[in-house]
């Protein structure tokens, strides 16, 4: 099985000084950045700017409702 896989394949191709191991390496780091930019982006609720506009709305049409069904009495 060894002399199977020494045969096949070169394995020092992937290690850290080759250029495929520092291509693995790189896109690691990539996905990991991008794995705890997602987890902090989640975990600090941020709302986006689309998202306040069509809450706003909502609660400008909601009180003009109210206002339509309890008028004020002058």
């Amino acid at each position: 099985m060894i002399i199977f896989l020494n045969s096949a394949i070169d394995l020092k191709i992937f290690s850290p000084t080759e250029p495929v191991g520092i291509i693995i390496l790189f896109v690691g780091l990539i996905f990991s950045g991008m794995i705890f930019y997602i987890i902090y982006a989640v975990s600090t609720n941020k709302e986006s700017l689309e998202d306040k506009k069509i809450r706003n709305e909502r609660e400008i049409n909601q009180q003009k409702r109210i206002g339509k069904l309890f008028p004020k009495k002058k």
